[in-house]
């Protein structure tokens, strides 16, 4: 009995309603031009850091959908350093977020190059440097080979585990993914926007790793979206948009992934989803005209090297309540110095004091 996908002898020739569908990708379209327009009148420098703002929550994001807590901190560091900004930091890395950050960057900066094997795997190892996924050993670099049974997609507790999906078998992943790469880079006139659904799709169909499908497919799914816009800066995160609606997200795919080759239902789903991504960045947005006019307002006043520092760290990615402590600790100083800093900017006007004893902390006015 045919339950999969993968098993329908029209597989891999997907249909859809286009009729349904083109609505959908013309509104997805014009908010695409609509944001760029936007984000080129910000300036090189400012969009850099928009791109730094969403690139880190696409990772942090995209991982989190997976189950995994990946270091904020961390994260936009490693961004940060690859897109050469300064934001102050110098902290330690860990392999697996660095690894991680590598294969975002390389999809979404070398979009238009072709995807390959090569490319896959070393995606793929770069996010398990130690070659386990926790606790277990996996096969890293290279497709999986179904040595422990089938690749399934379970949930429920040990024996009462239930069957959501079963991929296709380790025997015929060289075949499906060559035809994969082919429609990846094959140039014919498939809208981009539609392309990278459909890949997005067919990637979690096939589930050619032992670990880390998910996270790959969403990288294919930026890459492409950063060709469909022929540009390297992401200024919306789909990861993001993927996390809040986790749940709708595994159900659309477990109904997409039954017999039938029409995806009608995945492909409207993605677009509404892409929708509300690119309006979720209108808030990314407000928060870099907010540092530029900050900056703007205040290109007069004398700040140390440290209150420069912080400043731009409330301006862009701070994290809890500013208090003495958290700022000695930020700039490598006394207590005493971090309270002089913190005095000068309140007399200035930037800073105001909130709270009061252990609970007094600092907030932009």
């Amino acid at each position: 009995m045919k339950k999969y996908i993968w098993q329908n002898s029209e597989y891999p020739n997907f249909t859809y309603d286009k009729e349904l569908i083109m609505p959908l990708l013309s509104n997805v379209r014009l908010k695409q031009g609509i944001l760029l327009g936007k984000m080129n009148q910000l300036g090189f420098e400012n969009s850099q850091f928009a791109v730094l703002n969403v690139l880190t929550e696409d990772v942090i994001k995209s991982s989190e959908i997976e189950g995994l807590k990946l270091n904020t901190e961390q994260v936009r560091s490693s961004i940060a350093k690859r897109l050469g900004l300064n934001i102050g930091d110098d902290i330690y890395i860990e392999r697996d977020v660095q690894g991680t950050v590598d294969m975002m960057l390389d999809a979404t900066q070398n979009f238009d190059k072709p995807l390959d094997e090569d490319r896959l795997f070393g995606w793929q190892a770069a996010m398990f440097p130690s070659g386990r996924s926790g606790l277990y050993k996996i096969k890293v670099g290279e497709y999986r080979d179904d040595a422990n049974g089938a690749m399934q997609v379970v949930s429920g507790a040990v024996g009462h585990e239930k069957v959501h999906y079963e991929a296709p078998p380790a025997n015929s992943l060289n075949k499906e993914m060559n035809a994969f790469l082919n429609y990846i880079n094959d140039e014919k006139e498939t809208d981009l926007v539609i392309k990278t659904a459909i890949a997005h799709l067919w990637f979690v169909i096939i589930h050619p790793f032992e670990d880390g499908n998910g996270r790959i497919a969403r990288a294919i799914t930026d890459m492409l979206l950063a060709k469909s816009e022929n540009s390297p800066n992401r200024f919306y995160s789909m990861s993001s948009q993927i996390q809040k609606n986790r749940k709708s997200y595994y159900e659309i795919l477990q109904i997409t992934q039954k017999e039938s080759v029409d995806i009608t239902s995945w492909i409207v789903w993605f677009l509404e989803n892409m929708s509300a991504a690119i309006e979720h960045s209108e808030e990314l947005l407000r928060d870099v005209i907010r540092r530029t006019e900050f900056w703007n307002t205040n290109k007069t006043v004398v700040f140390n090297e440290r209150q420069i520092k912080v400043l731009k760290k409330l301006l862009e990615n701070f994290e809890g309540k500013l208090t003495t402590q958290k700022w000695a600790k930020i700039c490598n100083c006394s207590h005493d110095t971090a309270n002089r800093d913190i005095l000068d900017l309140i007399d200035k006007k930037i800073l105001k004091k909130t709270g009061a004893g252990r609970n007094t902390h600092y907030l932009l006015k």
